[in-house]
């Protein structure tokens, strides 16, 4: 439809693929990044501005630090939906392009193989590594703010 109106993307392709997950996925990461701005206190950007600070500067040093949070957990959910997601890509992809839920999918029917099992392992030590990782952002983080709390009025 786009390609006959407009003339892009020249039939289906990575670039129909992207389109169609990142379209998916969008809802999602909206849902968890909304409910993390509606937990924010509009007050740290007032402040902000009464300070002088731009509206670019206040996004920068105020509110993305503040949801990174939910943006990286709306990235890893994307993320996992996409890798999961092999009806979309059956219907969205091309010739020219094999993503690699399609690649699992098609080597999969055929057999398990030696390919799909050292894939499967790259996959789950990819995450268990992320996962410890995270961890142990976490615990420092929360160390942190035990050892140095910010939130608490300093006696005079």
């Amino acid at each position: 439809a786009m390609e006959q109106a407009i003339g892009w993307p020249e039939g289906r392709s990575m670039t129909t693929i992207v389109i169609a997950h990142v379209t998916f996925s969008l809802s999602f990461v909206t849902v968890v990044v909304q409910s993390r701005l509606a937990q924010m206190d509009a007050s740290l950007e007032e402040a902000a501005m009464d300070l002088g600070a731009r509206p670019a500067k206040v996004f920068l040093v105020i509110t993305l630090p503040i949801i990174a949070p939910a943006l990286l957990a709306g990235w890893l959910l994307a993320f996992t939906l996409s890798i999961d997601d092999v009806v979309i890509s059956a219907f969205v992809s091309g010739p020219g392009a094999s993503p690699l839920p399609i690649v699992i999918f098609s080597k999969v029917r055929l057999g398990v193989s030696p390919e799909i099992n050292a894939l499967a392992t790259i996959v789950v030590a990819l995450v268990g590594v992320a996962m410890a990782i995270a961890g142990r952002v976490m615990l420092s983080r929360d160390r942190e703010e035990r050892h140095h709390p910010t939130s608490s009025p300093q006696p005079v």
